[in-house]
């Protein structure tokens, strides 16, 4: 990931809950929220009532590789974090990444140039 450096501290994924917007799918939850740094930063949870360990890597997996694929799209300067539903685990690939898109059109964090090719 180019552009992005990762959430770490609770804190930071607290602050982004209460503060930050967020859209629905019924696969993920993606909470987002501007901030003046040059770079995105990104934050992935998956719950244990997703599965088991196996299983909630599996899904992580997946949700960063479609952030990775589509990161030049989105405007920079924006925490993001990506919730796992437990549907997620038994999507496939491609319903993954078009629940994202839609989430992260609906937080108008594709930008302008790039939305016409998505």
């Amino acid at each position: 990931m180019e552009f992005t450096d990762t959430l770490k501290k609770n804190y930071e994924f607290r602050r982004l809950y209460n503060k930050g917007k967020s859209a629905v799918t019924p696969y993920l939850v993606v909470y987002a929220r501007r901030t003046g740094h040059p770079g995105n930063r990104l934050g992935v949870t998956v719950s244990n009532k997703v599965g088991k360990a196996v299983v909630r890597n599996r899904v992580r997996r997946r949700l960063r590789e479609i952030y990775r694929l589509h990161e030049g799209a989105l405007c920079r300067g924006t925490d993001l974090v990506i919730v796992a539903r437990n549907r997620s685990v038994n999507a496939e690939y491609t319903q993954l990444e078009k629940a994202y898109l839609k989430a992260c059109k609906q937080l108008g964090l594709l930008c302008e140039k790039t939305e016409d090719a998505i």
